[in-house]
């Protein structure tokens, strides 16, 4: 058995479960959420005990990975509709910033196009200074996606660090050309 998938997931009591078919929606204080399972997995929700449980059909290779990651989804769904998600991205280098322009974030990190990224629809942007992007949502996928997304538009280069990178994030730093001595 899959020690994650046998594992029940607690559903507090602010929030609704409803399922129909191979379709779990989730909906709570910060959000709703839906998610479409496969059908080597069930998902069944207990009332009384207010548990979510996910078994599988067969004892196959397949069946018992999707085993493990449904439950792990639903997981995550009711995790992100009563606490939420966050990112914290932080921006390095002289003259990078962000700001929020309506639904767009614009990010000026030294090119001669500023990039602008539209925020998908369930996820909130914050900048509380110029240099740091808070990114949080209900779903925990596109909470990484999108700060992904906007980490790709300029990843930390190893030779000063500058970029945007995850808070907290080590990058490992090359030493540049050493100096090769007198010139002749």
């Amino acid at each position: 058995m899959s020690r994650i998938g046998k594992k029940p997931v607690a559903v507090p009591a602010n929030v609704k479960v409803a399922l129909s078919g191979r379709a779990v929606d989730i909906e709570g204080p910060l959000g709703k959420l839906r998610f479409e399972h496969r059908p080597e997995v069930k998902v069944a929700f207990d009332e009384a005990k207010r548990l979510l449980v996910v078994t599988r059909s067969g004892d196959d290779r397949l069946s018992r990975a999707l085993h493990g990651l449904t439950r792990a989804m639903v997981a995550n769904m009711v995790e992100g509709v009563t606490k939420g998600y966050r990112k914290a991205l932080e921006i390095i280098g002289v003259g990078y910033t962000a700001k929020l322009q309506g639904k767009n974030l614009v990010l000026a990190v030294g090119y001669a196009n500023v990039p602008t990224l539209p925020i998908p629809e369930g996820l909130k942007v914050a900048l509380p200074a110029p240099t740091q992007i808070v990114i949080t949502g209900a779903d925990k996928q596109m909470v990484g996606e999108f700060a992904a997304r906007v980490r790709a538009v300029r990843k930390p280069e190893p030779y000063q660090g500058k970029g945007i990178r995850y808070v907290g994030e080590v990058v490992r730093r090359k030493a540049g050309k050493a100096f090769a001595g007198t010139a002749q």
